[in-house]
């Protein structure tokens, strides 16, 4: 039986965005569009301001890393890439001691690929480059779908072995966490996840957003006791945790389990809300089977704590 089938046809971005700061970079800055953007790259953005001053010149958007901090520019530019531009990005990453820079482009030209390789490749594990294409597809007389092509990325791994060689050495253990991490992302992706999963890090904690400065998902994995975890943590508002111990016996009961740990720590800023098993780092045969548990566990987590997070805040 014969089907009445559409083509896809990508669309020229000047029908969309006619000018870069005016329509392309309102466009981008919106909420829903940034969160487009951090699926793609694995980071969560949030706006501070488009259009920041550095000296005469202005960055389209500056944002920040939604858990740490880390300052981010992004620079916009409906045509290829040019010498002009690359200059640019590099004075506002020095402008603002930023430690993500993105190049958003209509395309990008060897040359610049190969400079934001080098880039990547040349710098401390902090400081990462992307060089990303923009795209507008259509089926038939559909509404324009955005796409965001990574051309050039940081290589977390090749950058944590490169700064052992160097003055911060990489300890067996960090190499064997970054080794972690970078695996479990790759099980997670394998298998549908919706987490928005960061960029590894050779460290016994892996952070996950839940869409807000003021909490996040932690997974975590001691090489020493034995024990894995994950948790809502906390890191400053203890109103927020009170507001969901209040709730415990329904969370728990959406969670399935009596097993959480709810951790005050009333001497400290942050709070703790944790669920833990039994797992070594070093039984590399179980890994999948401790990914499997971390993955479904902290998907769960999102799931229920995210519901009543919303409640706790509004």
């Amino acid at each position: 039986m014969s089907q009445n089938l559409s083509k896809i046809k990508q669309i020229d971005l000047r029908k969309a965005w006619n000018h870069e700061a005016t329509d392309f970079t309102n466009w981008l800055s919106e909420d829903e569009n940034l969160s487009l953007l951090s699926d793609e790259i694995g980071i969560d953005l949030t706006l501070i301001q488009t259009e920041a001053s550095v000296g005469k010149f202005s960055v389209d958007i500056l944002a920040e890393e939604e858990n740490t901090g880390r300052k981010i520019i992004i620079e916009n530019q409906l045509e290829a890439t040019d010498h002009d531009h690359l200059g640019k990005i590099i004075t506002y990453a020095s402008g603002y001691d930023a430690e993500i820079i993105i190049w958003i482009v209509k395309d990008v030209r060897d040359e610049h690929k190969q400079a934001i390789n080098w880039l990547n490749e040349h710098t401390d594990e902090e400081i990462n480059f992307f060089a990303i294409k923009m795209e507008l597809w259509q089926i038939a007389d559909s509404p324009f779908a955005p796409k965001f092509q990574i051309i050039a990325k940081p290589n977390d791994w090749a950058k944590a072995i490169k700064q052992s060689s160097g003055k911060s050495n990489l300890t067996d253990t960090k190499v064997e966490q970054l080794n972690f991490w970078d695996k479990f992302n790759e099980f997670a992706k394998q298998n549908g996840t919706n987490l928005k999963l960061r960029s590894p890090r050779p460290r016994h904690w892996h952070d996950i957003s839940l869409g807000s400065s003021d909490y996040h998902i932690a997974l975590t994995v001691n090489s020493l006791g034995g024990v894995m975890s994950c948790e809502i943590y906390i890191p400053r508002k203890k109103e927020i945790f009170r507001g969901l111990e209040i709730q415990k016996k329904q969370i728990e009961s959406e969670l399935g389990t009596k097993k959480i740990e709810w951790m005050p720590l009333e001497n400290k800023k942050a709070s703790r809300i944790k669920l833990s098993r039994e797992g070594s780092i070093n039984d590399t045969d179980k890994w999948d089977e401790y990914f499997a548990w971390l993955q479904v566990t902290a998907e769960n987590f999102h799931k229920v704590f995210g519901k009543y997070l919303r409640k706790v805040k509004s």
